[in-house]
């Protein structure tokens, strides 16, 4: 690598690492000062709130360091275009595709970090967030899906709780149905259902159990019936929030498990899963709109590429949070609905690369 490439590599890096440091802790400081009433009346301990703020560090800077390079590279090339740096790399012969090579090498390192990030500490960053803030700051609110749950939890089987108490692992309502070739051939249903953690069973009070015949029924009555079912406790109380803490791999199986399932939250699990590779490929993406934007030296100056730069940002995650909502809560297909930004701002990149490049 040349001089050139090592001044704009070592500016690219720096800045963004600063714009980090220099908007985490300001993320940090406004979410204490909105939430320290609470940890106050809950009495969190200190250690839990400062692995809090660990686990929120990480978190904040997967969902939102897309932008933070976006800002940086207008910032630091924006400086370099008002010095008249870039018209002298290009009045010394470097073209424009040859002066964008140290920017593509540091989208490269920060796109490598991101997937990384995304594919193994984001995860257990998320968890530890999401568990915090159903513990300790969101109140009565409830971070596992407790009404009208309906699963299918083989190709063979599925049960129905209409309401379960995770303080006492008990539900109520219970029905469960076997189906073979399409066919129902029994059905359990029980006024309430418990879990026994110490024995690793289920608990049904009121059982009944109805074979279907060819001609009559049978039916199997119990006032209590201790058994053994194929599903865990996880599965009648999903976390909301449980794509989110998975690695990659772990992520893959879970949505191959659900889609066998018939799960109605696909969509949220598939967002999840698409965004791990979305996320580094928009690197490249806003780095070169940035760099298109910036490098023209400006009348107004640096404020003006900024000031596109925070607008072109709220688009983004307009478009990424708008899609994100349609894929989760409706059939829209979840893998448009991740890479809609990504194609919308690279044809915007390909049409301000060729400007800049004239």
């Amino acid at each position: 690598m040349k001089i050139l490439d090592w001044y704009i590599l070592k500016r690219y890096l720096l800045t963004f690492l600063l714009m980090l440091l220099l908007f985490i802790p300001i993320g940090i400081t406004v979410n204490l000062a909105e939430k320290i009433d609470k940890i106050l009346e809950h009495e969190v301990p200190f250690d839990a709130v400062v692995q809090y703020y660990l686990d929120f560090t990480i978190y904040f800077a997967n969902l939102l360091f897309p932008l933070f390079l976006f800002l940086s590279v207008i910032w630091f090339t924006s400086k370099l275009a008002n010095n008249t740096e870039v018209i002298a790399f290009i009045s010394s012969g470097v073209s424009f595709s040859r002066f964008l090579r140290p920017y593509f090498i540091g989208a490269s390192i920060v796109a490598l970090f991101a997937l990384v990030l995304g594919m193994f500490l984001a995860p257990h960053a998320s968890k530890g967030f999401n568990e915090f803030n159903f513990k300790y700051l969101k109140g009565n609110k409830k971070d596992k899906v407790t009404q009208n749950l309906y699963r299918q939890i083989n190709d063979n089987d599925y049960i129905y709780v209409s309401n379960f108490n995770t303080k006492n692992n008990t539900g109520r309502n219970f029905t469960l149905e076997h189906f073979a070739d399409n066919t129902l051939e029994y059905k359990i249903e029980a006024n309430s259902i418990k879990y026994i953690e110490k024995d690793t069973i289920y608990r049904l009070t009121n059982y009944v159990k109805r074979i279907i015949g060819d001609d009559d029924d049978i039916l199997i009555k119990k006032r209590r019936m201790d058994t053994l079912f194929s599903f865990d406790l996880e599965d009648l109380t999903p976390v909301q929030y449980i794509a989110e803490t998975l690695s990659y791999k772990e992520l893959n199986a879970f949505i191959k498990k659900e889609e066998s399932r018939g799960s109605s939250s696909i969509g949220r699990y598939k967002v999840v899963q698409y965004k791990k590779w979305s996320l580094p490929v928009s690197v490249f993406i806003l780095t070169i709109i940035a760099v298109a934007v910036s490098s023209i030296k400006r009348r107004g100056g640096m404020g003006v590429n900024l000031a596109f730069g925070i607008f072109m940002a709220m688009i983004y995650v307009f478009f990424d949070k708008v899609f994100g909502v349609m894929a989760e809560q409706s059939d829209f297909p979840p893998v448009i609905a991740v890479w809609f930004p990504n194609l919308v701002f690279g044809i915007l990149a390909i049409y301000l690369l060729y400007n800049a490049k004239r």
